[in-house]
């Protein structure tokens, strides 16, 4: 990275090191860094609220796999519908080309209900375990934008601002310096992650069920429906619509974010309400 008057020239690379023919990412190592470090800090919930630790690798377990298939099968039925017929295998097999973000909150909300299914004897709450995974998701978030940036992807649009980026090794965006987006993510999904541990750290166990995912939900898509006007469009029929695919899809994702507040703030009036 090297920095001139008014911008700054990104020339990072993509590739970390090889080992023969096997490349080691940045977004590879900072997409395994979300789910090590999520590990840890769900432990460190259970752990508060006395749940049973052994459950944390099998809740992971669900999440890891639900949460790359949502992303994988999202981006293409969202961003590449055709490639489901025309070449199922590039879908199926990797290197994973694309990953949605809407596709990956959909595939772990499945995940996480179908974790709660096979232990509603134990007495499972699908709200309870959404709510302290919206924590981890929220940290996730962070490294995987950062990975991003690392792949010089997710460009913003030209920018006159000082801390605007010129993405020296994508081609087709470098004559001028650009909006950091991926940057912005970032830095959002981190504070993010400060204000739902906050929250938690406040209620605990009393916190009401639905709290945490709904906040992540609004403010996760909220500013991902802003955050979509600073950067160029991932798709070329993109270009044709008032709103890009990304906005569309954080409206619905927002409304369900609200409901879920109000659902939670309901429950807390009727919770001290007089019997």
């Amino acid at each position: 990275m090297n920095f001139l008057p008014s911008v700054i020239i990104w020339t990072a690379k993509a590739e970390l090191f090889r080992l023969g023919p096997f490349a080691v990412t940045w977004y590879g190592l900072f997409f395994g860094l979300s789910f090590i470090i999520g590990l840890q800090v769900i432990t460190y919930l259970f752990k508060q609220e006395d749940k049973p630790v052994g459950e944390v690798d099998s809740l992971l377990l669900y999440i890891v796999i639900s949460t790359i298939t949502g992303a994988r099968l999202g981006h293409f039925l969202f961003y590449e519908p055709t490639m489901l017929w025309q070449h199922p295998l590039d879908v199926l097999l990797p290197p994973y080309r694309g990953l949605a973000s809407h596709g990956a909150a959909v595939g772990i909300l499945l995940g996480i209900f179908f974790y709660v299914r096979s232990r509603q004897a134990r007495g499972a709450s699908f709200l309870w375990v959404a709510d302290r995974i919206a924590i981890v998701v929220a940290l996730s978030g962070f490294f995987i934008r950062l990975g991003n940036l690392m792949n010089s992807e997710i460009i913003g649009r030209p920018t006159n601002l000082p801390w605007g980026f010129i993405f020296a090794n994508n081609t087709a965006y470098s004559a001028v310096p650009r909006h950091p987006a991926q940057l912005y993510e970032a830095l959002t999904s981190l504070l993010l992650f400060g204000v739902l541990l906050g929250i938690w750290s406040r209620y605990r166990a009393q916190t009401p069920h639905g709290l945490l995912v709904g906040v992540f939900m609004i403010w996760v898509f909220s500013l991902r429906f802003l955050y979509e006007f600073l950067k160029e469009n991932q798709v070329a029929f993109e270009d044709q619509m008032r709103l890009n695919v990304g906005q569309l899809l954080s409206v619905p994702a927002v409304l369900i974010g609200v409901y879920l507040l109000l659902r939670s703030y309901n429950s807390v009036l009727h919770r001290h309400l007089p019997g």
